[in-house]
């Protein structure tokens, strides 16, 4: 092999290794150890490390809901 074809064969392998980080605004949520459990509105109990907040319905009112959950769940709407 020449050395150019072995200098990309290397940098992909090394790039193929490189983890993916969360974006900033996101880790500082999902670092930390600090959180709270709360009710949802499914009636399971979810674990969020982000603020409770206050959104709009699409038929009009508010919803509160629990941010930044364990998995994959960022916003849990929360049972009142």
């Amino acid at each position: 092999m020449n050395v150019v074809a072995m200098l990309v064969i290397t940098l992909c392998l090394s790039a193929a290794q490189t983890p993916v980080r969360a974006p900033d605004h996101l880790e500082r949520f999902t670092t930390r150890q600090n959180g709270k459990w709360y009710l949802a509105e499914t009636g399971h109990a979810v674990y969020c490390y982000g603020p409770v907040m206050l959104i709009r319905q699409p038929e009009g009112g508010l919803s509160r809901v629990a941010t930044f959950c364990r998995g994959d769940k960022t916003v849990v709407p929360l049972k009142d």
